[in-house]
This record gives structure tokens, C-alpha cells and sequence, in this order.
């Protein structure tokens, strides 16, 4: 019998112990550091953090200066308080 266990990371941006995420979401050191300091489920809420900046933004991934923004956005979001919400941004009403 083979018991799966879950990895957990003491996860900086819900200042808890969370399920770790199974790899590093892209290469390099950013990428290893929310690997090491971040949760599955707080780098899930970026995701929907980042899909939000680019529709309310109108960004185009293509551009560079759009990447560097996000990038950016996602260190504020996942280790500090100050990220970006787009002035008006109300979230679609449950179906």
C-alpha cells in the first residue's frame, strides 16, 4: 500500500500552511521562490487576479511592456498588500 502524501508550504500570501504547488510555475528564480513561499490555492487566486488585470487592462501578451506589468503585479499580489484592482472593476454576479 502506498500512502500519497501532500507537500505543504507555508504559503506567504495566506500566512498559512497550504498544499504546495507540484513544480515551479515558469523557470528561473522568481519562479523557484513562489515554488519555495507559495500555495496551490494562492497561486490559483493570481491566476484569476492576472486574467482580470488583462481583460479589464486590454493587454496584449505579445507586448513586452503588458508582461512586464504583469509580472510585477503578480510579486504584489502573491508578497505584499499593494496590487492593482482596475478602478470599477465589479466582479460578474453568480449565474
Amino acid at each position: 500500500m502506498v500512502l500519497e502524501t501532500t507537500k505543504t508550504v507555508y504559503c506567504h500570501k495566506l500566512k498559512k500552511e497550504a498544499k504546495a504547488l507540484s513544480k515551479p510555475p515558469f523557470p528561473g528564480p522568481l519562479g523557484e521562490e513562489i515554488f519555495e513561499k507559495i500555495s496551490e490555492e494562492a497561486w490559483k487566486a493570481w491566476l484569476t487576479q492576472q486574467t482580470i488585470l488583462i481583460n479589464e487592462h486590454r493587454l496584449s501578451l505579445v507586448d513586452a511592456k503588458a508582461r512586464a506589468f504583469l509580472q510585477e503585479e503578480m510579486k504584489k499580489f502573491l508578497f505584499s498588500e499593494n496590487y492593482d484592482t482596475p478602478s470599477g472593476y465589479v466582479p460578474p454576479s453568480p449565474v
